[in-house]
């Protein structure tokens, strides 16, 4: 036994003399924090693993381990246990900015933003991530501390290109600051990014207001009223330009959607009262729940108590009352379109939908309930339901232009030509000024070849809105297969004037000029354009184009030179310029040996017979001098 104790301590004595590290070796956990770096470009899920794993087994118990595990919290939805693990990791290595930055990101998550705040810019100062510049620009933004907020927006920005938050947060900073060209432009750039987001309208629709431009605002709300249907805030702001405009049709309609529900007298027993606080609200609640306590089957008492509660803007009661009714089989339809609306604002779609439909059966005829359930199919694309609901709803209320646009946009997508043009028909009778209707059925028509009556409505938008640059577009393009070249001019010169800053508005005049060969007002054109952008690649082709056709050839080979170097992979520029290579420096063409021709045919090509003997006798003498 006492032989086999000195053998132990020897083989230990062994291991430690000889360097065996037990995986805790310094040199080991310095390689697993630098395989960390090499996690953000995995892609393939199985690969992050088998990275992961290595980095763990390297140091099971330093910084880079707990880093790892940290991310597989992250992963599984842990915020405070990865809190905990990136807390650790920085325990044993202080200055390890990813843990610092991706522990800002979770305490900022959480709104936490003191701390956010000191460990993003830890991160930041070795590590610059996008996430944390995004991060801790909106903790600046809320802030108030505008200029270190626009510069982490941007420094995010130059990465997320596709992250409309980032743009978002830029404009509101602008519109904050009182910079709301800047705001618009921030906006413009975040539809690029996200051509549904609805803040991004939204914004923009605010500033349009502040402006007093209620139909740009209009226009704005509607499209982010296509992208989220069921976003209350767009209507509460649409119902609030249409009161301003004067149309209290509209306006109404807008606030149902925006959850300002009106019940009708009939409903409610008693008028109901303007203060859940109010004595007469209390009283008659205190009788109905007395009343309610003796007959609990009492349908008609929870109805009346679910008004009331709805009516002093007591949601919870309400809903807890109308269910109780519901759960009584109550056969009043209000009741039931309440208790949807409730719903929805819970976001229950589900219970909403069968609340509508039992709505419905109740009374038929109740236009808001159809309303509501097409609204709900149409933004979860279900379109044949939402098509049925909002036909009915237009059976009750054919007044309603806004509902017309919804079916028309849902047959357009469909691909239903015939049926979204006598939709967008039902609009315009309506609303005959209505941008959108005029626009998208010109679309339709201009589908259908039908291109007189695109013209026509495409007309009636650009007299509503002269900028809009998407019509005068669709415009020019049928004006151009139908050759209406003077149409065309008219329509491009009224774009220049709108927008003289616009190099391609004066380059898109020049092509027209250039081919109806005016070249005065062509080259014109094309020299503006360059002068606003001095890079301006096509116009510094066109340009130099039309040197060439003047017989200007150093100029033409000066500004094609400029283009190329503006826009290498433009092929004409290459081509135009191998041309002027080719006059500048002519070489001799190859002349095939011919048989001799007789006759008068002989006499035409006896030229060409002594350039031939020319050259053989060139060719000759260079083969003497060779040799």
């Amino acid at each position: 036994m006492r032989i086999l104790k000195i053998y132990l301590v020897l083989t230990c004595a062994v291991m430690l003399l000889t360097g065996f590290s037990w995986g805790l070796g310094t040199d080991q956990c310095k390689e697993a924090l630098e395989m960390v770096g090499s996690l953000e470009g995995v892609q393939d899920d199985a690969l992050m693993r088998q990275t992961e794993a290595k980095i763990i087994s390297l140091c099971p118990d330093g910084a880079a381990a707990h880093y790892v595990n940290a991310l597989q919290l992250e992963r599984v939805g842990n915020v405070d246990g990865a809190i905990a693990e990136y807390r650790r990791a920085l325990r044993q290595d202080a200055s390890f900015a990813r843990a610092s930055g991706n522990l800002g990101l979770l305490y900022a998550q959480k709104g936490m933003d003191d701390e956010a705040s000191v460990e993003l810019a830890r991160g930041l100062s070795t590590h610059q991530n996008p996430l944390y510049h995004k991060a801790i620009a909106r903790i600046f933004t809320e802030r108030k501390v505008y200029p270190l907020a626009i510069y982490h927006y941007n420094e995010a920005g130059k990465e997320l290109t596709r992250d409309a938050a980032v743009f978002i947060g830029l404009a509101e900073v602008y519109s904050a600051m009182g910079q709301p060209d800047k705001a618009l432009e921030e906006y413009a750039r975040a539809l690029t990014a996200n051509p549904n987001s609805e803040k991004a309208y939204i914004g923009s629709a605010a500033i349009h207001i502040q402006r007093d431009n209620l139909d740009q605002a209009i226009e704005q709300l509607k499209k982010a009223e296509m992208a989220t249907p069921q976003n209350r805030e767009v209507h509460m702001m649409l119902a609030n330009i249409y009161e301003k405009k004067g149309d209290p049709k509209l306006s109404e309609y807008h606030s149902l959607l925006g959850g300002k529900t009106r019940i009708s007298p009939t409903v409610v027993a008693k008028p109901p009262a303007t203060s859940a606080n109010s004595s007469d609200a209390g009283k008659e609640i205190e009788e109905l729940k007395d009343a309610i306590k003796e007959h609990p089957g009492d349908v008609l008492s929870h109805e009346k108590l679910g008004h009331i509660y709805r009516a002093a803007g007591k949601d919870a009661e309400a809903f807890e009352s109308y269910r109780e009714a519901a759960h009584l089989k109550s056969t009043n339809s209000d009741v039931y379109l309440n208790l949807g609306i409730l719903y929805e604002k819970k976001n229950q779609l589900d219970e909403a939908v069968v609340a509508y439909k039992r709505a419905i059966s109740a009374n038929p005829n109740s236009a808001e309930a159809h309303l509501r359930l097409g609204d709900i199919r149409f933004s979860r694309g279900v379109f044949p339901e939402a098509v049925e609901q909002y036909s009915e709803f237009l059976k009750l209320k054919p007044d309603s232009p806004d509902i017309h646009l919804k079916l028309a946009r849902i047959f357009a997508k469909n691909k239903e030509t015939s049926l979204a043009i006598a939709s967008y028909n039902s609009v315009l009778t309506y609303s005959p000024n209505d941008a959108d209707a005029n626009r998208e059925i010109a679309a339709m028509y201009k589908t259908k070849g039908d291109n007189d009556k695109a013209i026509i409505h495409y007309r009636k938008v650009l007299a509503l809105h002269k900028d809009d640059s998407e019509t005068r577009t669709a415009l020019v393009s049928i004006y151009v297969k139908n050759k209406q070249y003077d149409e065309i001019t008219a329509l491009l010169k009224e774009a220049v004037e709108l927008n003289p800053d616009d190099p391609n508005n004066h380059y898109k005049l020049g092509l027209i000029y250039d081919f109806k060969k005016d070249y005065e007002n062509a080259s014109a054109s094309y020299k503006k354009a360059i002068e606003i952008k001095a890079d301006h690649a096509r116009s510094l082709n066109a340009l130099g184009r039309l040197y060439m056709k003047a017989g200007k050839l150093s100029e033409a080979r000066e500004t094609l030179e400029a283009a190329r170097k503006a826009d290498p992979t433009m092929e004409e520029t290459s081509v135009l310029l191998n041309n002027i290579r080719d006059e500048f420096n002519p070489e001799p063409r190859k002349i095939s040996k011919g048989k001799k021709i007789k006759g008068k045919k002989a006499k035409k090509s006896s030229k060409k017979s002594k350039v031939k003997k020319t050259t053989k006798k060139a060719s000759k003498g260079k083969k003497a001098a060779k040799k």
